[in-house]
């Protein structure tokens, strides 16, 4: 199978390729704007490089002649983007999945459906965390539930940087409002305000968290009818890039910063400053609470603990395990959708062997 990352020498698309260059029948191909970079880290795992930007003219040819199989796209910000990468995907008949995050363009990547349908191809977008882990999870414990009502996530990170495309996504809605769906009730909040802590098992203990939107905050109740209530919250292990990044969400809030994007260097400089203070641990929680099937209140709390800055993975490995699932010949999916219920748990946490993790399941 023949898999071209875009922006595969990113933070995000070398975590894939080298975890995808480890399996003996993938041919690997590097893209990007910048060949340079591209070869650069092609020729450390063997791959091939090429130059490809996003908006050029000719991406449906240019997979048709490298007889690519699937597309994977880390090139964010996804904020903003069309879905012209996705559609010449289609156009060459490659599958296409994408790690985006941004709730607008994850959620409407059903508009390409027929179009994927007709050719016969997968057309995946927000193959992460979440809502590829996160849904994983809810369908895991779901048939303990006679009725599900909530589902809170968090997740919070070490202190690892992360890149600006990643910092740019969250200017995206920092200090911006964000409907949440709160006691049957669609609810304004603000982006990284409402703080709260979350009580992660050891080594972690409480970490502070932040309202966040993700595609996640529309899928679910869709998907989950009886939801009376949908939260996400993330947050930085370093309280101080945390609340730093809360008091610039509320500098945006009340129109003093009206352009965050413009601060988004600077962010990552001081971020990649104060990494040394960290501890590398990370954390996500899914809880879910409900009845059980003698209509007694239920709630369970499942966590992921990552140790030695190995969190960062985590959101890189749906896509892969996407591909090893496509590759075994038992997905047989087609069309245009989010990452939401194409993972089992199993599979998500198969693919992170290797990593420093572990996972606890509580009854609160």
């Amino acid at each position: 199978m023949r898999v071209l990352i875009l922006g595969g020498y990113g933070n995000f698309g070398k975590i894939i390729a080298q975890r995808l260059s480890s399996i003996a029948s993938v041919e690997l191909v590097i893209a990007g704007r910048n060949i340079d970079k591209a070869k650069l880290f092609a020729s450390k795992i063997n791959a091939d490089a090429m130059l490809l930007d996003a908006k050029q003219k000719n991406i449906a040819s240019t997979l048709k002649e490298q007889k690519i199989d699937v597309l994977i796209s880390t090139a964010g910000p996804f904020q903003g983007q069309d879905y012209y990468v996705a559609e010449s995907a289609i156009a060459a008949g490659c599958h296409y999945i994408d790690l985006a995050d941004g709730k607008a363009f994850v959620c409407g990547i059903t508009q390409l459906n027929e179009l994927a349908k007709n050719v016969g191809v997968l057309v995946c977008s927000g193959a992460s965390s979440v809502p590829g882990l996160s849904s994983a999870v809810v369908n895991e414990f779901l048939p303990r539930f006679s009725v599900l009502k909530k589902v809170m996530i968090g997740i919070s990170t070490s202190e690892k940087a992360p890149g600006r495309a990643t910092i740019n996504s969250l200017f995206d809605y920092c200090g911006k409002p964000i409907d949440q769906l709160i006691d049957g009730h669609w609810v304004k909040r603000y982006g990284w305000q409402k703080l709260v802590y979350h009580k992660f098992t050891e080594p972690l203990g409480y970490r502070p968290l932040a309202a966040c939107d993700i595609p996640d905050l529309t899928l679910f109740p869709r998907q989950y009818k009886t939801l009376e209530t949908v939260s996400f919250s993330a947050g930085t292990g370093l309280k101080l890039t945390h609340y730093g990044t809360w008091f610039f969400s509320w500098l945006i809030r009340l129109g003093i910063i009206r352009k965050p994007q413009r601060y988004s260097r600077w962010m990552h400089k001081a971020a990649s400053l104060v990494e040394f203070f960290g501890d590398g641990r990370s954390g996500m929680h899914v809880t879910l609470s409900g009845l059980d099937h003698e209509a007694k209140p239920l709630q369970l709390c499942w966590e992921l603990i990552a140790l030695n800055n190995d969190g960062v993975n985590i959101p890189c490995l749906a896509s892969v395990a996407l591909v090893r699932k496509m590759m075994t010949g038992c997905f047989s999916s087609v069309g245009a959708m989010s990452s939401m219920g194409l993972l089992t748990l199993d599979e998500y946490l198969e693919e992170l062997k290797g990593l420093t993790f572990t996972t606890h399941l509580k009854e609160l």
